[in-house]
């Protein structure tokens, strides 16, 4: 299905009365159908509550090829902004479509980021689950020369390891950043959050130290936290060709069915 401005979603549908409707939000170099991210959809549709997932409009997918990156330029023009744009677009498209669902936003890596800044902003949100996210995004930039030769060159280029593509970020990603820095604080937001809130992260992650899950969980104290002996991604990777769950993803999918319900 396609949300507004091109965005590429589906929803799977539980086959109770169900009335949560989960929006979750891929991580950086990532996308919607990602490693096992269609068995967590089904697992929460099994548990009665409907799971939609999207991709982000400039993750580097496309409509006609979702998976990985062929639109690197895409890629590379993508902020922030526009990320907090598409969820506050695909949380209007339930709203208007599902008037009668609760949401509850669930995001991984960069997308916790996202969720948490979201569920601060938009009083449409219910519910908020952050797996192995970021705390901010400012920190992510490089800073000194790397900065200087970014502006200077007007593109920088981070390897996936995966793909062993040279991904493009575009020096507007760090202009936009800057214009929009107050409205992109993750910390600030977060304490805005009266809603439900959970926030579960890995004590064996090296992509997003556990230190930022615990910055999220000072600046909402009335926050869950729930850490495990995991990894960033909770034991899954891409592709992932098991019909199983991994332990560690298991437990956190059944630990935000129960926070959700």
């Amino acid at each position: 299905m396609i949300i507004g401005n091109r965005i590429l979603a589906d929803i799977t549908f539980t086959s109770l009365e169900s009335e949560w409707m989960v929006i979750f939000c891929h991580g950086y170099k990532g996308y919607k159908d990602w490693g096992a991210w269609n068995l967590v959809a089904e697992e929460f549709a099994e548990n009665g509550i409907d799971f939609l997932k999207f991709n982000f409009l400039l993750n580097g997918g496309t409509l006609e090829d979702p998976i990985d990156f062929p639109d690197l330029d895409a890629f590379g023009r993508n902020t922030y902004s526009q990320e907090v744009k598409d969820l506050n677009e695909v949380i209007l498209y339930v709203k208007e479509t599902y008037p009668d669902k609760k949401i509850a936003l669930i995001g991984h890596s960069r997308g916790g980021g996202v969720v948490t800044l979201v569920a601060g902003q938009n009083q449409n949100v219910d519910n908020v689950i952050s797996w192995a996210g970021v705390s901010d995004f400012k920190s992510r930039f490089p800073v000194g020369d790397e900065l200087k030769n970014w502006k200077e060159s007007g593109v920088r280029y981070v390897l996936n390891g995966r793909t062993n593509q040279e991904m493009p970020h575009y020096y507007s990603f760090y202009e936009d950043f800057v214009r929009n820095e107050s409205q992109l604080d993750i910390l600030q937001w977060v304490k805005h959050i009266s809603k439900p809130h959970l926030i579960i992260h890995g004590n064996e992650d090296l992509a997003v130290n556990v230190s930022e899950a615990m910055e999220i969980h000072r600046a909402n104290p009335s926050s869950e936290l729930f850490l495990l002996d995991t990894d960033h991604t909770f034991g899954s990777r891409h592709p992932w060709l098991i019909k199983e769950l991994p332990g560690a993803l298991e437990t956190i999918v059944h630990k935000s069915i129960k926070f959700v319900k």
